[in-house]
C-alpha cells in the first residue's frame, strides 16, 4: 500500500499471517493498494479497512490558526465572530490538551478581537466549569493554592476577557452573558 502510483511514497508491505499487519496512517486522500499472491496458499486473501484520517487533524487546525491569529495582517480578513464560535464548541466538547489548546485559541481571538466579534453568551458552560472548580478548589484543603492546568486556563481566559471587555465599555453586557437568569435572581435575592 502506498500514497502513490509508483508505490515510492508512503509504502507500507504486508505478508503473512494477520498477527504481522499493523495499523498505518498515509498522508492524502487516496490510497494505492497491490495484491500479488505467491500462489503457497489456498485461503481467501487479504481483508483491510481504510478509515478516514483524525489523527493529528485537531494539532494542525490548532496550529494554523494560532499562526493566524498571531498575525496582525491577516486578523482583519478573518471571520472571528465564527472562528470564536467554533472555538467556543471545542472547548466546551474536548477534554485534557485539546481543550487547554482551544481556550489557548479563545484567549487569543479575545486579545485580538474588537467588540461585537465574540458572542460571549457562548462563554457560559466554560464559566460554569470554571465556578465549579473554584468551589472545589475552595473546598479541598488537602491541596490548598494549587490549580489544576485548565483551572489555571480558564482563570486566566475569564481574567483577560472581563479586562478586555472593560476596556471596550461592555463589562455589564459581559457580566449578564455568562451568569444564568436563575443566578442572577438568587444574587438579587441575597
Amino acid at each position: 500500500m502506498s500514497s502513490s502510483s509508483d508505490f515510492q511514497q508512503d509504502r507500507h508491505s504486508f505478508s503473512g499471517s494477520p498477527q504481522k499487519w499493523t495499523d498505518f496512517e498515509l498522508p492524502g486522500d487516496t490510497l494505492y493498494y497491490r495484491f500479488t499472491s505467491d500462489m503457497s496458499n489456498t485461503e481467501w486473501g487479504y481483508k483491510f479497512t481504510v478509515t478516514a484520517g483524525h489523527l493529528g487533524r485537531f494539532q494542525t487546525g490548532f496550529e494554523i490558526l494560532k499562526q493566524m491569529l498571531s498575525e496582525e495582517r491577516v486578523i482583519p480578513h478573518l471571520p472571528l465572530a465564527k472562528i470564536w464560535e467554533w472555538q467556543v464548541g471545542v472547548a466546551c466538547r474536548q477534554t485534557g490538551h485539546q481543550r487547554l489548546k482551544a481556550i489557548h485559541l479563545l484567549l487569543k481571538i479575545v486579545q485580538c478581537s474588537s467588540q461585537g466579534d465574540c458572542d460571549l453568551t457562548l462563554l457560559r458552560p466554560l464559566w460554569q466549569l470554571f465556578i465549579h472548580m473554584e468551589n472545589n478548589s475552595c473546598n479541598d484543603t488537602a491541596k490548598p493554592g494549587i490549580l489544576l492546568p485548565l483551572h489555571r486556563a480558564l482563570a486566566e481566559l475569564f481574567f483577560v476577557t472581563e479586562n478586555r471587555v472593560t476596556e471596550l465599555g461592555s463589562l455589564q453586557e459581559y457580566l449578564l452573558a455568562l451568569n444564568t437568569e436563575d443566578h442572577l435572581h438568587r444574587c438579587t435575592a441575597q
